[in-house]
């Protein structure tokens, strides 16, 4: 496997550093991250709002050729893009594409909708759909691939609901991003499971963790629990159980990087979690 960051947990480091930092740390490749982005609250880097790791993507088709320059100066790869844009806008679909072929990557993140369970979910499916067709036919005119990330929250949290759902597409313009931290907090399935339903459409793996904890109890007695993100050695993922399924669907691409947790500082758990993952990929791949 080769492995990337994605960019979204990289928000101290402007794009040049980026770069650097992740090549001397020794990743094979970088996921930037696109979108429009609102400044930091406090003036401070943070993961979702002031990223200095994070390409504009209103300027995102003239930015492309930099993007590009810098991540092969630094002999880095870029699998896919992490942009923001979402089905319901064919607009910003197709602008994102058209960086995405200035900046030489045929991959990139195209979300769906989200759902909260207060309307239909069929409905909401099937609107998703028809929209997700438009989506389908531009990147078949730009020689891209759109793809969906399992994540808590829209209407595709598990693999096999979006297993369902790309099923009428090409695999070669529609694809899926497993992602393991999100399913803990909607949507898990045994891996294998997930990952043989996606099949053909299972085009890139994030790897994060994330863990429930009791914050309170309800009027009624009960325990109300909450998911949040953690380090990547101590959350619900079970990393091992992960990697023995890629291996067994015979998934050699590639995998990102996404990690929310401060515990540690940037640098070190860039470099952590990199030695983490290569470590379980190799004790894996010699089991019988």
């Amino acid at each position: 496997m080769r492995y990337a960051v994605f960019t979204v947990s990289t928000p101290d480091y402007d794009p040049e550093t980026t770069a650097v930092q992740l090549k001397e740390a020794g990743y094979d490749g970088v996921e930037w991250r696109v979108t429009d982005q609102a400044p930091s609250p406090d003036g401070r880097p943070g993961f979702w709002a002031g990223n200095r790791a994070t390409w504009p993507l209103s300027s995102f088709v003239t930015d492309a050729p930099r993007m590009r320059d810098i991540s092969d100066r630094a002999g880095l790869a870029i699998p896919t893009l992490g942009t923001y844009v979402t089905c319901t806008d064919p607009g910003a679909v197709e602008a994102a594409m058209r960086g995405a072929v200035a900046a030489g990557v045929r991959n990139l993140r195209v979300n769906v909708p989200g759902y909260d369970g207060k309307t239909s979910y069929i409905v909401a499916r099937d609107v998703a759909l028809r929209q997700y067709e438009t989506v389908a036919d531009i990147a078949g005119r730009y020689g891209v691939r759109a793809l969906i990330e399992l994540h808590m929250g829209n209407i595709l949290p598990s693999a096999s609901a979006a297993a369902s759902f790309v099923s009428r597409f090409d695999p070669a313009h529609v694809g899926v991003i497993h992602d393991a931290g999100n399913m803990v907090y909607e949507g898990f399935e045994n891996y294998r499971l997930g990952l043989e339903s996606l099949g053909p459409y299972l085009a890139h793996v994030h790897i994060k963790n994330a863990r429930w904890d009791a914050v309170g109890t309800r009027p009624d007695g009960s325990v109300e629990w909450r998911a949040s993100f953690s380090p990547l050695r101590t959350g619900v993922v079970d990393v091992t159980a992960l990697f023995r399924a890629l291996k067994t669907v015979g998934y050699d691409g590639w995998v990102s990087m996404e990690d929310f947790s401060t515990e540690m500082p940037l640098d070190a758990r860039l470099a952590d979690n990199l030695a983490y993952a290569r470590s379980i990929e190799e004790r894996v791949a010699h089991e019988r």
